[in-house]
């Protein structure tokens, strides 16, 4: 019998966190996180790597045309910015007074919410 793990990695960034892209056409701009997607390890960051799609007429969009919209980054691309400092910051994890994990900030051991 063979033994299956669980071969999804947990990623440190999750959707509602503010992010600084620092790599890419995007460097050095952040926003906030609209979407991550665990199987593709990407993540979709408002206002950042815009692209125009190009989109026919249908009953949501009745004239069609050409729609702005955001692109995906990949995770490795983005850093946590710490609420403390408002600088990047690496994520850790470690439990807290219930045994929880929590992530906080490595630069200023600030807990993220």
């Amino acid at each position: 019998m063979e033994r299956k793990y669980n071969t999804q990695t947990k990623l440190k960034i999750r959707k509602g966190d503010t992010v600084k892209v620092i790599a890419g056409d995007s460097k050095g701009q952040s926003g906030k996180v609209l979407s991550v997607s665990l199987a593709k390890n990407t993540v979709i960051v408002e206002g950042i790597n815009m692209v125009s799609k190009h989109t026919k007429p249908n009953a949501k969009n009745t004239e069609g045309g050409i729609v702005k919209m955001e692109a995906p980054v990949n995770v490795s691309n983005v850093m946590l910015v710490d609420p403390a400092s408002g600088k990047p910051t690496r994520v850790g994890r470690k439990a807290n007074a219930e045994g929880k994990l929590e992530r906080f900030a490595k630069k200023s051991g600030e807990v993220i919410k």
